[in-house]
């Protein structure tokens, strides 16, 4: 297997090959970062923004072909008033920097969940952000709004409104939200806890996890590496020997 050396020169990391192209993450400690720091929780989540463009980076390089990331959930929505504005506003901004600096991304952006309850200028913009790089053949999943069972609702009502009255795993596949990207083959939740918390409960079937005490904010692209290195030292068995 082809070797590539990351910024610790004792590291090996496996380069990708067809069985690594999609990684996850569940972006957790936002807000656990800033108050260690007698800060406000908003200060956390514009931290974490800088460390999601970093990683974003790094996986591309690396040679993902699709990242999806956790921004927020349907629960989210039960956060203070004054949090859940702050992260709007956080979301547009960055929007408007992506719009400007497309190409450090190297990838195509692509929401999922429902936009609908979202403000009419963050959906032009996320509108306008998806068109952009459009023929990229990387892609960076966006979740906002979403949960793993309002997916699967969705889903089943679009299989109905098709006039399915049975269904295949074929077709859920063909309607949940990251059917261009395909499931993911590694989840890496941050910030220590050990739990999936209503993220791609169809797509995670299969899945490897990695759960780290790492604060999101603290991620780094060697941290990042680990992940796949751990990934290549697992067997993946799909139920067999």
């Amino acid at each position: 297997m082809a070797l590539f050396k990351g910024k610790n020169p004792t590291a090996e990391t496996p380069a990708l090959d067809d069985n690594f192209q999609h990684i996850a993450f569940i972006m957790d400690g936002n807000g656990r970062w800033a108050k260690k720091r007698g800060m406000p929780r908003e200060f956390g989540h514009k931290a974490g923004a800088k460390v999601f463009k970093r990683i974003c980076e790094h996986c591309a390089d690396r040679g993902f072909r699709a990242v999806t990331v956790y921004a927020f959930s349907t629960e989210n929505w039960k956060r203070p008033e004054h949090e859940v504005n702050a992260l709007m506003e956080l979301l547009c901004d960055y929007l408007d920097e992506f719009i400007e600096n497309h190409e450090d991304y190297k990838s195509r952006f692509v929401f999922i969940g429902d936009l609908s309850p979202l403000s009419p200028t963050l959906r032009e913009k996320i509108a306008e952000a998806e068109r952009i790089n459009a023929d990229s053949p990387r892609i960076i999943n966006i979740a906002i709004n979403y949960g793993g069972r309002a997916e699967m609702v969705h889903a089943f009502n679009t299989l109905a409104a098709e006039g399915k009255t049975t269904v295949t795993e074929e077709d859920i596949a063909r309607v949940v939200y990251t059917h261009e990207s395909g499931d993911p083959d590694m989840i890496v939740r941050t910030g220590g806890d050990l739990r999936i918390s209503n993220f791609l409960l169809w797509q995670a079937a299969y899945a490897e996890f990695y759960f780290t005490d790492t604060l999101w904010p603290d991620l780094t692209p060697e941290d990042v590496d680990e992940a796949i290195r751990v990934f290549y030292s697992r067997k993946r068995r799909y139920g067999g020997l």
